[in-house]
């Protein structure tokens, strides 16, 4: 009986702290940058539709070489008119209709459009390959847009762990100046610059945490999701450091951007659709047959009607006069060439000016790393040196105050510049054409 007594304690005793035990908090998922762009590729909208746009493209090929392969159709026709009727509406007209039920088939084969047709594939396909090359761009693109919006949520994130030991440390200094003031040893205006400094490092903590909520907003954005999720990013390796002068990327980049080589097969599509309208006011040739079954017709006049038939012609159509219509849509498609030619002279401009700007802004990011630890480390000293005067009553706690001020803006400066190299590499290598 005992024994049981004890066991029932016991049990209850484990609900009760089961029950009073808080639930442990689900560990955040664990996420590279190579795992977060491999899901946004996966899941973008823009990437998705860029796909869909690609398969339009090819799709738009077959419908280009269509008049390389016959025409079939099939025919069912049955018709009862009236045979006195002779007369109708307009000119030189018979409304005479035989009472008959026929099928049949219509066969027609395209031999020589003088080479439109060869033209129109060739810049179909050309287009189909302009629109892989868009794909790739917005690939890129969202590549680029994960890129910066890690390093943001990692520099956010960082920033709020400078803030929370700001807090600590002015904390802890407005209780040593409070616990001096009590015992008459500081006065109370120290007090008050000691209290002013751990709210200011509170605003600081209340904004930071509100960057690290933005940051996962637009990093779950840029991974083609609607749900922002808490993750536990790794920290990458700092990139090396940028070339000395811009001149080779900017020949690297005309060859690899792939928004330059979709312009340049757009111009040659373009080229080519010029081209197939200039083929217009050629001949062209095509082969003509019919076949059937009339398994009933009337017979008039005692005129035997059999009831199979069969036929076939060559057709050579030859265009003459239509109103400069041909001439017109020649015209149009050549200067529609011309345009596309500027586009890429215009492109290419553009990637050239955006290389040197990323690389200026890379190649001062990078700069910016050295000068800010050396800034760190100054604030540092000055805050120890200021601490020991003011221990030593030698100094104000407006001195001390500065210099805690100046070495949380050195660690932030710190921090940025190193996330902010990173986001200004990626954006070079994608103004370069080699961000995957």
């Amino acid at each position: 009986m005992k024994k049981k007594t004890l066991l029932v304690a016991f049990c209850l005793a484990a609900i009760t702290q089961a029950q009073t035990t808080p639930p442990t908090p689900p560990q955040p998922q664990r996420l590279s940058l190579q795992e977060a762009v491999a899901l946004a590729l996966k899941n973008h909208p823009q990437v998705i539709a860029a796909e869909n746009e690609v398969e339009v493209g090819r799709q738009e090929v077959v419908e280009a070489r269509a008049p390389y392969f016959p025409v079939l159709s099939g025919d069912v026709t049955g018709s009862q008119g009236n045979r006195d009727a002779r007369i109708g509406a307009g000119d030189l007209t018979d409304s005479r209709l035989f009472n008959r039920f026929g099928q049949g088939i219509q066969f027609s084969q395209l031999i020589s459009d003088s080479g439109r047709t060869d033209n129109l594939v060739a810049s179909s396909r050309l287009r189909a390959q302009a629109t892989a090359q868009d794909l790739l761009s917005t690939r890129y693109g969202v590549v680029l847009a994960v890129n910066r919006a890690y390093y943001n949520v990692l520099h956010a994130q960082a920033v709020v762990k400078v803030a929370q030991q700001t807090v600590s440390v002015r904390q802890l200094l407005a209780d040593q100046v409070t616990s001096l003031a009590n015992h008459k040893l500081r006065s109370q205006l120290d007090v008050s610059f000691a209290d002013v400094n751990v709210s200011e490092a509170n605003l600081l903590l209340l904004r930071a945490q509100d960057a690290v909520d933005e940051a996962y907003a637009e990093l779950a954005r840029s991974m083609g999701s609607d749900q922002p999720a808490q993750y536990q990013l790794y920290d990458e390796p700092l990139p090396p450091s940028p070339p000395a002068k811009p001149d080779d990327l900017i020949a690297q980049a005309f060859n690899n951007r792939p928004e330059l080589a979709s312009l340049r097969l757009s111009q040659d599509s373009a080229t080519r659709f010029y081209e197939a309208e200039r083929d217009l006011s050629r001949p062209t040739v095509s082969l003509v047959g019919v076949a059937g079954f009339i398994p009933f017709i009337s017979q008039e006049g005692g005129t035997l009607t059999p009831h199979e038939y069969e036929g076939a012609a060559v057709n050579i159509s030859v265009p003459v006069l239509n109103g400069h219509l041909f001439a017109a849509r020649r015209e149009a498609a050549r200067y529609r060439a011309r345009e596309a030619g500027q586009h890429v002279r215009d492109e290419e401009e553009r990637v050239a000016r955006d290389v040197r700007v990323a690389w200026g802004s890379a190649s001062t990011a990078f700069q910016r790393i050295d000068v800010t630890a050396q800034f760190l480390r100054q604030a540092a000293m000055a805050v120890q040196l200021a601490q020991g005067r003011y221990d030593l009553g030698l100094s104000s706690i407006i001195e001390l105050t500065q210099a805690q001020l100046n070495q949380t803006q050195a660690e932030i400066e710190n921090l940025s510049a190193k996330y902010d190299y990173e986001s200004q590499y990626a954006t070079l290598q994608y103004a370069i054409g080699n961000l995957r």
